[in-house]
């Protein structure tokens, strides 16, 4: 019961801080006709039937809100944010739930770090709107967290090399000498052959990401090229303008300047539709009314926050299931609903 009323205060404080920095709320269809591509993530399929007959059409629930806010930009919105209810089939784990919020928010003129310095404001907003003395500081295992803005910034090389002593720009996006090095430094390694993303993310899980905003939170920004996403790369081409943004344990948002060139975000989706066969995963179908708002687009920065998770790192939650009133592992284990 408490976290359910924290989170109304946290929904509150979000409204009127994007109210005063010129945000306008806006809401789009959950049932969309071409889900995110990511190739780790898996989408809910249903089918709509017409009334009067004929052949169903396939529909997804949207995995994020990010292809209809950003046909919004490209049709003239400046600021926008959504407080979405979005839908990822499979995910349970403390911090997973099928189910969940997600917070999305995008401004042009903007980049991601316009984005950075918006997020986290709103985040110090918020832990002193659920703090009873209005702190900043909340109560993580190991230790304290200050969640008071500027957060630090630290790019991937620079995390690499601080936390698991390998020199990333030296591997040159090389799958083979980036498992050497990673080999070298003691960290376990999977099978042979597997791609450059594959052994970074290794080495991230084993030796980075537990390293990451101990204290207070931490940007993780400039991501290989291989990882661009949906994000826009850097004039020099050398990495993409994309974040992380991680605190006590738990990665809490994924940022970007994002890509407004329409070819290039059409080789990107292709390429992932792809993978996903490889991986044995439905390959979706391309969202073309989203490719066409992609190349009318301004520049803009845009971010999407995992709210659940934001809410267990200022109420002090280990579990997503503390935060969430009906939490998908009752499904499962049948547990009895009571009030907290």
């Amino acid at each position: 019961m408490e976290a359910a009323r924290a989170r109304a205060r946290l929904n509150a404080a979000i409204r009127a801080f994007f109210a005063e920095a010129g945000y306008d709320e806006v809401e789009t269809p959950c049932m969309v006709p071409a889900p995110g591509m990511e190739p780790h993530i898996d989408a809910f399929q249903t089918t709509f039937v017409p009334e009067g007959g004929g052949p169903g059409r396939p529909l997804w629930l949207h995995t994020s809100p990010e292809y209809a806010m950003k046909r919004l930009l490209a049709d003239g919105w400046e600021r926008i944010f959504q407080l979405a209810r979005v839908f990822r089939n499979g995910e349970v784990s403390a911090s997973h739930n099928p189910e969940f919020t997600m917070l999305e928010f995008y401004r042009t003129p903007g980049d991601h770090r316009t984005i950075m310095a918006d997020l986290e404001a709103l985040v110090e907003r918020g832990a002193r709107t659920l703090s009873p003395s209005g702190s900043t500081k909340v109560r993580r295992p190991g230790g304290e967290l200050d969640l008071a803005a500027p957060f630090e910034r630290l790019t991937v090389a620079d995390a690499f090399e601080r936390l698991a002593g390998i020199d990333l720009p030296a591997c040159q996006g090389d799958a083979r000498l980036l498992r050497q090095a990673a080999a070298e430094r003691g960290v376990p390694m999977g099978p042979e052959g597997e791609s450059f993303d594959d052994v970074f993310f290794r080495v991230f899980l084993e030796r980075i990401e537990p390293g990451l905003g101990v204290a207070r939170p931490t940007y993780l920004v400039d991501w290989p090229v291989s990882m661009a996403a949906l994000a826009r790369l850097e004039p020099q081409g050398r990495w993409a303008e994309r974040f992380e943004l991680y605190a006590g344990g738990l990665e809490l948002a994924n940022g970007f300047a994002e890509l407004n060139d329409a070819a290039e975000q059409r080789r990107r989706l292709v390429e992932e539709q792809a993978l996903r066969a490889r991986l044995g995963r439905p390959a979706y179908p391309l969202d073309e009314s989203f490719l066409e708002a992609v190349g009318r687009m301004p520049p803009a920065g845009g971010v999407a926050v995992g709210l659940d998770r934001l809410l267990m790192l200022l109420v002090g939650a280990a579990s997503i299931e503390e935060v969430l009133l009906f939490p998908a592992q009752g499904f499962v284990n049948t547990r009895s609903h009571s009030p907290r």
